[in-house]
């Protein structure tokens, strides 16, 4: 007993990544709290995985070699799990014992394994459990063509650790390799090189020579077929939906162009995107060299494709330029919500543009509104320590984060941020980043000491302040003060065919529809059903917000749609705001709670673990 303790104590001791630090320390290195590796320590560099997808068992199992650095001579080498049973492990190739520690909450068990100093490889042995968050598996009634089966992976923010045994934080990053074998028939890819076509032997070999955190290791296995937009981007698909996609996508090609001329080159060879079946729970996921999407985004005319120009920024913010921690998320999709609006201002122009910026700050508004305006959580710089990384995941890191980029630019102008972020991309390639290091390049770089630009930007109340800062800027709304105008006759009795709504795009029908009384007449549904036929539209965002307001109106004519359009949709942007409206009065939550067995099968866990909250309140 005794030697079991001391070898617990020695284990613990080892794995410990950085201890307790002063404001100067954190300052210097980012201490990243979702992680129980010491791989700021020991120093993974590659990752090569031999691994199985059994869609009977719904597992996934093999082997995960670790190749790594040991300046320390440290004795145990640390890793994340969560749900994973650990069959057995080799060191150097001798086998060695291991512990597994209890799981903690939000964070699962640390992999604790023995090391010699001269060992420079781990290989491990595992399976999946049964509910590892990061896979959804998919019966093939859940998929589109109904013949097969479906898997895939989300990763983000702290699931990697679910299926494969990982150093998983932001801030950590390797190569890897990968032998995956599926069912023969089936196509399998991750985010590295792929195949184009199923092969037939059901074995495919992978390759990413750039490193990447494990939070951007991506598996997807199904019936998929692809199609080449131009001679880097494609996009794969259910043999059903591929030709829809890729009309939908077809711009694809020319938004990776138009991100070079803007902030350099894209330096991880092709651009593909991966239409997933309806249950994906967000909209898309940048996995490198294969962003996943949402089918809600093939509107048939291109018109939310603003998704994938946000999926593709990430190629530089994020998936180039790393936030260190979960804290320092706004590094990360900050960044990429003022790249992706500067890519459509390329493409669509300026007043396209702003109608996106205006409907983000609508986002902001009302996710301050919900935490509170002096709510901790409003910060830039995040506090996450003993909490869920997912906590972060608001559209404060996205919408406050490019606004505060909006303001450098209305502040120091256009030109100066461009060459600041075009070296800071490519000066910080495959880098990580903290909110502290980026504010002090950001003054070195940008600001260069200038005090007068300092307080005109006010970069502290941003970071360090909660709320939206009095100094936000707002855009231009020409084309949006035109649905206003449009919004004020129809509510003033004028018959909603006689509104000027030829050309509308779905941001322009998204910003009538959010600025209408809640709840709006039954007669006033009426007539706008009546002419615009809103209960049978095939545009995801314009039938969520319908939905939202049929229920808060008790317009039933509506029910019948919604309940099929939650039977598709399993995007959480879409569920969790439909489903918390049901929820507001006895009626509607019994309906919710119908709806909800009926499909909650077909959800995410990601998306199930948020709507069970909502439905079982």
């Amino acid at each position: 007993m005794r030697y079991v303790l001391l070898a617990g104590a020695l284990f613990a001791a080892a794995c410990q990544t950085t201890g307790d630090r002063n404001p100067a320390e954190e300052n210097a290195q980012a201490k990243d709290l979702h992680t129980l590796s010491n791989a700021d320590s020991i120093l993974v560099r590659r990752l090569a995985l031999d691994i199985a997808v059994d869609f009977t068992a719904h597992r996934i199992d093999g082997a995960a070699e670790w190749r790594f650095d040991n300046p320390g001579e440290l004795p145990i080498f640390c890793l994340d799990t969560d749900g994973l049973t650990i069959d057995s492990v080799t060191a150097n190739g001798r086998k060695v014992p291991h512990t597994l520690d209890s799981a903690i909450a939000f964070l699962g068990s640390r992999l604790s394994i023995p090391v010699k100093k001269t060992d420079t490889i781990v290989r491990i042995w595992y399976k999946t459990g049964s509910h590892a968050t990061a896979l959804q598996w998919l019966e093939p009634a859940q998929t589109l063509g109904k013949k097969q089966p479906f898997l895939y992976t989300q990763s983000e923010p702290t699931y990697a650790r679910t299926w494969i045994p990982a150093p998983d934080g932001p801030g950590i990053r390797f190569t890897y390799t990968a032998r995956v074998t599926v069912p023969k028939g089936l196509v399998a890819l991750m985010s590295a090189e792929n195949p184009r076509m199923a092969n037939d032997s059901g074995v495919y070999h992978f390759r990413m020579d750039q490193p990447v955190p494990a939070y951007l290791m991506a598996l997807a296995v199904g019936d998929v077929a692809y199609k080449a937009i131009d001679g880097r981007t494609g996009v794969y698909a259910e043999p059903d939906m591929l030709d829809k996609a890729h009309y939908e996508f077809a711009e694809v090609g020319k938004m990776v162009t138009t991100a070079e001329g803007l902030y350099g080159p894209y330096r991880w060879g092709v651009y593909d995107v991966l239409v997933l079946p309806p249950g994906f729970p967000l909209g898309g996921m940048e996995n490198p060299r294969l962003t996943f999407a949402t089918p809600t985004i093939i509107a048939g005319d291109r018109s939310l494709v603003s998704l994938i120009a946000h999926e593709l920024a990430h190629s530089w913010s994020g998936n180039l330029v790393t936030n260190a921690t979960w804290e320092d998320f706004w590094l990360n999709e900050g960044f990429t919500v003022y790249f992706e609006r500067r890519i459509m201002e390329a493409m669509m122009g300026a007043d396209y543009a702003d109608m996106l910026w205006e409907l983000g700050y609508q986002d902001l508004e009302e996710t301050v509104t919900s935490l509170g305006k002096d709510s901790r959580d409003t910060w830039l710089k995040l506090a996450l320590k003993g909490r869920d990384a997912e906590d972060g995941l608001t559209d404060i890191a996205y919408e406050k984060g490019a606004h505060f980029l909006r303001r450098v630019e209305e502040t120091v102008g256009r030109q100066k941020i461009d060459t600041f972020l075009y070296q800071y991309f490519n000066g910080n390639a495959f880098k990580t980043m903290s909110t502290e290091q980026f504010l002090r390049y950001f003054n070195e770089e940008l600001l260069k000491g200038d005090t007068t630009l300092e307080a005109k930007i006010r970069v502290k109340e941003w970071v360090y302040g909660p709320g939206i800062p009095d100094n936000c800027p707002r855009v231009p709304q020409t084309r949006f003060t035109k649905v206003d105008t449009a919004r004020e006759k129809f509510l003033k009795g004028e018959a909603p065919g006689t509104l000027e709504t030829a050309g509308w795009t779905s941001h322009e029908w998204l910003h009538f529809l959010r600025k209408m009384p809640k709840p709006l007449g039954l007669p006033q549904m009426e007539q706008l059903d009546a002419t615009f036929k809103l209960t049978a539209t095939g545009n995801s965002e314009v039938a969520n917000q319908w939905f939202i307001m049929s229920v808060a109106a008790g317009y039933k004519p509506a029910f019948a749609n919604m309940d099929k359009f939650l039977s598709q949709v399993g995007r959480r942007k879409f569920l969790t705001p439909l489903y918390t409206e049901m929820m507001k009065s006895d009626e509607n939550a019994a309906m919710a709670r119908t709806i909800y067995g009926k499909y909650r099968g077909n959800y995410h866990p990601l998306a199930q673990e948020t709507l069970d909250k909502i439905i079982n309140k």
